[in-house]
């Protein structure tokens, strides 16, 4: 991805030259630096917030009672998994907050399930089988609360942010089921080849 920027951005600064609109290039460079700048900083204050709300849930519980939820669930789409391995807590935990948007908060968590994992696999140079659904779910990841394209669209100035809530679950539902499903049919056309 390095050398395709390099070349598009070297490509582009060789070809306004040539046509004379080193100008043009120079200004759009500065005024797309500040814009980005700008909105980075704007929404420095919603992340803080969203995360600040997230170590509440943490702290307070919530995140734990929606694991304790989750756990027979999870539990079948993980069946290799002893119980009351460190693994399945933060799997839990990881896909709870991944449920409220906070993809932030989710990251660690989903660190930590992949650290346990690893230590529950046999073949360590491969993915087992646990990783790779974990991996399928994680991307997908079912959304009751997009925070994130919420606090974009506020910060854009949409006249009403949270519109797209409804949208981001049906999405994030029919992702993650067809991340699960296509897990369940690599891993019988895997077991049937070896």
């Amino acid at each position: 991805m390095n050398f395709v920027f390099g070349f598009l951005i070297i490509t582009g600064i060789i070809v306004s030259m040539l046509t004379g609109n080193v100008d043009a290039v120079t200004n759009a460079a500065i005024s797309s630096a500040r814009s980005a700048v700008e909105r980075a900083a704007s929404l420095v204050g919603i992340f803080a917030l969203w995360l600040g709300v997230a170590k509440v849930a943490e702290d307070s519980g919530f995140l734990r009672i929606i694991t304790r939820i989750l756990e027979p669930f999870v539990r079948f789409l993980f069946p290799s998994i002893p119980k009351g391995h460190p693994a399945m807590g933060s799997i839990l935990m990881n896909f709870s907050a991944n449920l409220f948007g906070f993809g932030s908060a989710a990251t660690p968590f989903g660190l930590k399930a992949m650290k346990e994992l690893q230590q529950l696999n046999r073949k360590k140079e491969e993915a087992s089988e646990a990783m790779c659904t974990f991996l399928a779910i994680n991307v997908s990841s079912i959304t009751f609360l997009p925070t994130t394209i919420i606090a974009l669209r506020m910060e854009a100035g949409s006249a009403n942010p949270m519109e797209i809530v409804g949208t981001t679950l049906f999405a994030t539902s029919v992702s993650t089921l067809t991340a699960v499903l296509a897990d369940y049919v690599f891993r019988i056309i895997n077991r049937g080849r070896i």
